[in-house]
């Protein structure tokens, strides 16, 4: 029994090491994690969905044929991520999230499906830093600010 407690431990470790990681600033104005898929996309009520598996509710982004459906989103995200109006069209899954919290980081997963299956396309592992700890340095009407 611990033997195959182990192997359920290490295949569930080497599944999150093999995801690309993303790293962001806290702050930042957005962050893309990227999803692209060149396979076939289903002909009836296609949907994509953004799901992070240790929330509740795991839903982030779910994206239908021709709309964003928010209606079972995880409050966090409110108002923070997008998807290309076109990416049933194009296949590019991509997720924006805009203002990066250090609260973000986690395992992201894309998937593709409908009412009947889905297929998980990509793992990506968000890290959000915290606060740049380069300053900005602007110059307003000559004076130079931080």
């Amino acid at each position: 029994m611990k033997t195959l407690l182990v192997i359920l431990l290490l295949i569930n470790v080497s599944q999150h090491a093999l995801a690309p990681v993303v790293e962001v600033y806290e702050g930042e104005i957005s962050v893309l994690l990227p999803c692209k898929y060149s396979g076939i996309i289903p002909e009836e009520n296609p949907t994509v969905l953004w799901t992070r598996n240790d929330l509740n509710p795991k839903s982030v982004h779910l994206r239908r044929e021709e709309t964003d459906d928010l209606k079972g989103q995880n409050q966090r995200y409110r108002g923070r991520t997008s998807m290309r109006p076109d990416a049933l069209d194009t296949s590019d899954f991509s997720l924006t999230l805009r203002n990066p919290q250090m609260t973000d980081s986690g395992n992201y997963t894309c998937s593709i499906g409908n009412e009947r299956q889905e297929r998980k396309l990509k793992d990506i592992q968000l890290h959000v830093k915290g606060k740049n700890p380069t300053p900005v340095i602007m110059k307003v009407r000559g004076q130079t600010k931080e």
